[in-house]
């Protein structure tokens, strides 16, 4: 539109071509003030969509301590399996197993 008004030399074109196009001349005037500072976009292909969420700088963190408190208790999981195991092949072979109470009253 300002490169149609802009080529308007003749006395009258630019006032026609406003009536045509149910413009203002202050329109004219802020538009050609946004285009001298760059801030016209126009047609410029801008990013389509909802605005992406901000990310909580704490997500990542937790979602590490997540992971770690999965394979924590996987872990915990299997030692308890093996205590199992020991406490039935203990039973199995008749040997008796110290139990954390006993050694700490026995010193």
């Amino acid at each position: 539109m300002l490169d149609e008004a802009d080529r308007c030399s003749e006395h009258g074109q630019l006032g026609e071509l406003l009536r045509r196009e149910g413009l203002y001349s202050s329109h004219l005037t802020c538009w050609r003030k946004q285009r001298r500072e760059g801030s016209i976009q126009g047609l410029t292909p801008r990013k389509r969509g909802r605005k992406a969420q901000p990310r909580n700088p704490l997500t990542k963190r937790v979602t590490e301590l997540e992971r770690e408190n999965q394979i924590l208790h996987k872990r915990l999981q299997q030692a308890e399996l093996i205590i199992e195991v020991q406490k039935k092949v203990s039973q199995i072979l008749g040997v008796t197993l110290e139990t954390p109470e006993d050694s700490e009253s026995g010193s």
